[in-house]
């Protein structure tokens, strides 16, 4: 007599590996947008040592108005501006003297000559204003009155400096501004002295307090506007309002995109670069993060767009990308009266809250959509790799007993007889 052998479940050979390539996939990104997270800020923190360790200290805004009125006499081919915010003055000479700035003891700090800028290292100005906060170490031996010892720091005719004598330093307002802040007041009139060669020349320009704007209202604007982008990510993915949606948050994060490179564009510009030359040799010293984050979310919008696998990843990389290195490193635009671009300041709160809102938005509606994915993946799962203590065998029936040798009284003997009493 044969038995039958026990039944033993098979799952299907295709459902369990679909199943878990699923699962890994969604780890993956689950993972993948937490480093995303992590890099971005460590990026911001390691970027922004270096910047201040090598004296780039220009302010991401200020509400000290810094102008230039005249250059007494008017010298052709001698043009003086403001740059960096108002943090430096730029002298350019484009003839064939020798233009000298004195310094705080009137002695010779710089001279802009046709071959490049000389400074004097034994003016006490080369060190003060080697930083906009002026806390530099003048080192022992530096003397005014000492013969000048020029040491030449650029071949271009042009030099650009901190100058004290344009600046409000002191951590506490004027006393005018403290009374009245929120109206525009003349701090003072200042003078830089000049020699065109053997002419005295004065510099002379106007420093002004500017009420800064109140950020509220561009913050509400971002926060609404991000929330309003982000639930674009609650759409269904697979349905054709999911799809529109994605090729929208595309279009919108490009559009963020060029405002971050109009952005770095503009502070590159602000710090007195002029030409395609000097543009790009500010943007790849000052402003290569922001660039480079531009780009990418210009091309991560393209990507949505067109719909393309993992867009939704490349839309929330982008997107916190866009909205931390762009946005919230230029934020102070939005509370100063002074911004670090060449636009109206109007205009370039316009342009930042454009990248954080978009930035923000963008990366909240791509977790949104990675979400309702990794959701969706296990529904699948669980539907492809059922559990196995609920499967039925097929073909089942009543579980019998066993036959044995020995048994009570009345059983039947291994003989097959039944058993008498003799």
């Amino acid at each position: 007599m044969s038995r039958r052998r026990p039944f033993r479940h098979v799952p299907p050979a295709v459902g369990p590996p679909i199943a878990t390539a699923a699962l890994v996939r969604a780890g993956v990104v689950a993972r993948a947008v937490a480093a995303v997270l992590v890099t971005t800020v460590a990026v911001l923190l390691g970027a922004a040592g270096p910047a201040a360790a090598h004296g780039a200290d220009a302010p991401n805004g200020s509400d000290y108005r810094v102008a230039v009125t005249a250059l007494t006499p008017a010298r052709p081919g001698i043009d003086v501006r403001v740059v960096e915010a108002g943090a430096r003055l730029e002298l350019r000479n484009d003839t064939d003297r020798t233009v000298t700035v004195l310094g705080y003891s009137g002695e010779p700090y710089l001279q802009v000559r046709p071959d490049g800028v000389y400074e004097n290292t034994r003016s006490p100005a080369t060190y003060l204003n080697r930083t906009l906060a002026g806390e530099t170490t003048v080192p022992a031996g530096v003397d005014p009155a000492a013969t000048p010892s020029w040491q030449r720091v650029s071949g271009q005719p042009v030099a650009r400096w901190h100058d004290q004598r344009a600046l409000w330093r002191q951590a506490a307002p004027p006393p005018q501004v403290a009374a009245a802040p929120d109206r525009e007041h003349r701090v003072r009139d200042w003078v830089v002295p000049l020699r065109d060669g053997d002419t005295a020349v004065e510099l002379t320009g106007v420093l002004d307090w500017v009420p800064p704007p109140d950020p509220f209202l561009w913050w509400v604007a971002i926060a609404i506007g991000a929330l309003a982008l982000g639930a674009l990510g609650l759409l269904p993915a697979g349905r054709r309002a999911g799809r529109r949606a994605l090729v929208g948050l595309g279009a919108l994060l490009a559009v963020g995109g060029a405002a971050a490179v109009a952005v770095a564009v503009g502070r590159a510009a602000d710090t007195g670069a002029q030409g395609v030359g000097e543009l790009l040799g500010a943007l790849l010293t000052g402003q290569v993060w922001a660039l480079i984050t531009g780009l990418g979310a210009v091309a991560a919008g393209g990507w949505a767009v067109t719909r393309r696998a993992a867009a939704d990843f490349a839309l929330t990389l982008a997107g916190v990308c866009l909205a931390l290195i762009v946005g919230v490193t230029n934020a102070a635009v939005l509370a100063r009266s002074v911004p670090p671009l060449p636009w109206p300041p109007g205009m370039s709160r316009v342009v930042v809250t454009v990248v954080l809102l978009t930035g923000a938005g963008a990366a909240l509606a791509g977790l949104f959509r990675l979400h309702a994915e990794s959701r969706t993946v296990g529904a699948r799962t669980a539907a492809v790799d059922p559990d196995p203590s609920d499967v039925v065998p097929p073909h089942a029936g009543p579980t019998r007993a066993a036959p044995t040798n020995a048994g009570p009284a009345g059983a039947t003997p291994a003989g097959g007889g039944p058993v008498s009493d003799g």
